[in-house]
């Protein structure tokens, strides 16, 4: 039997790390890279969002990435992309559910809302950077 002690901080990584290449790969390389931010931001604006959330949008997925791959204040910055993943989930409710419906059916998104709770809850794992010890900061913990 697997002693969950020693292999959750491992799946937390695995989960961290895989939200953080997708969450790239949507906003550098799908909406900055393919589309641009003119774009993106037009998009938005033809969904009838103010079109400069669709830069926001561009910069958070980037942010998120990078700082889920790393483990930098991953329970936050999952909390913070919830939005990202519930606009998405309600926007595409009206497709249907299999995201291969024609414009794109709810489940993908509803799924990533569910991860970055999961995320959330587990924390960043295994081979995340500490910021305190990276700028020589002592954490006193709470129960000292």
């Amino acid at each position: 039997m697997l002693d969950t002690r020693t292999t959750t901080p491992y799946a937390a990584f695995l989960l961290r790390v895989s939200m953080g290449v997708l969450f790239l790969a949507h906003g550098a390389l799908l909406k900055l890279g393919t589309f641009g931010i003119a774009g993106t931001m037009g998009y938005f604006g033809s969904l009838g969002f103010p079109p400069v959330l669709g830069a926001v949008v561009i910069f958070a997925e980037i942010g998120a990435g990078i700082a889920l791959i790393t483990g930098v204040g991953v329970r936050a910055v999952s909390l913070l992309a919830l939005p990202i993943m519930i606009g998405a989930t309600i926007q595409h409710a009206g497709q249907g559910w299999l995201f291969s419906a024609a414009g794109g059916g709810w489940e993908f998104p509803a799924f990533w809302t569910v991860l970055l709770l999961v995320q959330a809850g587990l924390g960043a794992g295994a081979f995340a950077l500490d910021l305190n010890k990276l700028l020589g900061r002592q954490v006193i913990p709470a129960n000292a």
